[in-house]
């Protein structure tokens, strides 16, 4: 009897696994045809092929939702009112069914990413309102965050909740719509910083005279438009929220919601720096909270904000000692760039000309890619112009300097490339003319600077 039930299983394995080979023999050779015809953007030829693979082996290649999402984006781009409808819906199973077969890449979870673009797909083709777009979004966030990291989806994520807010029949109140900000705007900085990692090894590599390779160019350029993006959607973020988050919306929000969240270090924080950089921190409540942090967790941050503090009640010196103190409680570099950055700022609208340099130099001492530390020394290189030089032609001598500081803050930096491009522009055009340079007969020459600046520039040959 178990001989029989043992050679019953044997001649059924034969009888499959033929049929079985066949099938994946078919599949991969589909899977071969519509790659082919798929990398050469002929959508139309891949669709058959790929359909087969997609039907009959879901789980063999990831090629098989990747260039699906392209054939069928491409579909909906040539669909008629009479088919565009079923090839929307088709791209929204096609991302479930992307999930479920491949929700890791190399072993990582993608499937924040994965949710995130079919969220996208949903607002693109405008197949859902926008609660469903929202809250497809959040699915992503919540389920993968790390993954959940193109710079559009992330914006359209908060935006999609403004939206919301702003139509006032959802539900969604202000102090949610400050709080998604808050999470999606530290997101943005964790991708940018990820991103500046890998840019600011090439940038070193750079400066050390080592010439690159084809593949760390072709590196360099990608991260630049990635930075660009990043830097782009930011910006619009910033744009919405100032809308809303004025001190007169956020003074009475924090107060209101201090007794309940005083021993929460991550609200006080935001709260802080959501204060600081809308400029309310002229509040007496502004003590209230930096206070309260500092008691709860004493760190580079709340040390930071006593250091406002003391720059306020006018104690520069004590405000100095903070500010040191918030750089060296903080370990991680990049944070600690973001940091100096800050107190270079504090300093420059001090009028503190020569600390806000040192501070910005010491920014990209740990972070080469931050273009707008060499944006911030241009400027106040250029503010200096009618105090620096004994001659008029060596006083705008110094916008020479100033351009070369903001055409630097452009290479290391794609996210502030126009902004840097057009201060530069912008200063050059304020320098010496090549007529003023033929008349003074300097051509070539080192001007040196003895204010404050301490550096020399060469008058531009003719």
């Amino acid at each position: 009897m178990k001989f029989l039930k043992v050679f019953n299983f044997l001649i059924g394995l034969i009888m499959i696994c033929p049929l079985a080979a066949q099938n994946t023999e078919e599949c991969l050779q589909n899977l071969s045809i519509f790659a082919e015809y798929a990398k050469i953007k002929n959508y139309d030829e891949a669709y058959a092929p790929w359909m087969g693979v997609r039907k009959e082996c879901p789980s063999l290649n990831v090629a098989i939702f990747s260039y699906g999402e392209r054939i069928l984006k491409d579909r909906i781009k040539k669909a008629t009112p009479e088919t565009i409808d079923a090839e929307t819906a088709d791209l929204m199973k096609l991302y479930d069914e992307w999930l479920k077969n491949f929700p890791t890449k190399k072993n990582v979870n993608v499937s924040g990413d994965i949710i995130s673009s079919k969220a996208q797909a949903m607002l693109d083709y405008k197949i859902a309102d926008k609660m469903q777009v929202f809250n497809t979004f959040d699915l992503a966030y919540q389920t993968d965050a790390k993954s959940f990291s193109n710079p559009k989806e992330l914006y359209n994520y908060f935006n999609t909740l403004y939206d919301l807010y702003k139509e006032g029949t959802h539900g969604v109140s202000m102090e949610q719509l400050f709080n998604k900000y808050e999470e999606v705007s530290e997101k943005f900085e964790i991708e940018s910083t990820n991103l500046a990692k890998k840019l600011d090894i090439i940038l070193k590599k750079q400066e050390q005279g080592i010439p690159l390779n084809s593949r760390e160019v072709r590196s360099k350029r990608v991260y630049g438009i990635n930075g660009n993006a990043i830097g782009t959607f930011l910006s619009n973020l910033d744009a919405i929220i100032s809308k809303e988050a004025t001190c007169v919306n956020l003074i009475p929000l924090y107060k209101r919601n201090f007794e309940e969240f005083k021993t929460d270090a991550i609200w006080l924080k935001r709260a802080a720096s959501r204060m600081d950089s809308k400029e309310c921190s002229d509040d007496p409540f502004f003590v209230t909270l930096v206070e309260a942090l500092h008691a709860l967790d004493p760190s580079a941050d709340s040390a930071y904000y006593l250091g406002i503090l003391k720059d306020k009640a006018g104690d520069s010196n004590k405000a100095l000692q903070y500010y040191e103190e918030s750089i060296s409680l903080q370990s991680d570099p990049y944070k600690k760039a973001k940091i100096l950055y800050k107190i270079a700022v504090k300093f420059k609208n001090a009028g503190r000309k020569s600390l806000a340099r040192n501070y910005a130099r010491k920014t990209l001492s740990f972070q080469p890619s931050f273009g707008r530390a060499y944006l911030l020394i241009s400027n106040l290189y250029a503010g200096s112009a009618n105090d620096c030089g004994e001659t008029q032609f060596n006083k705008r001598a110094v916008y020479w300097l100033a351009a070369q500081m903001a055409y630097r803050a452009g290479e290391v930096d794609s996210s502030i490339k126009k902004l840097a491009l057009k201060t530069a522009k912008s200063y050059e055009g304020r320098a010496p003319s090549k007529t003023e340079i033929f008349t003074e007969g300097n051509q070539g020459a080192n001007i040196q600077f003895d204010c404050w600046i301490k550096s020399s520039v060469k008058v531009p040959d003719l």
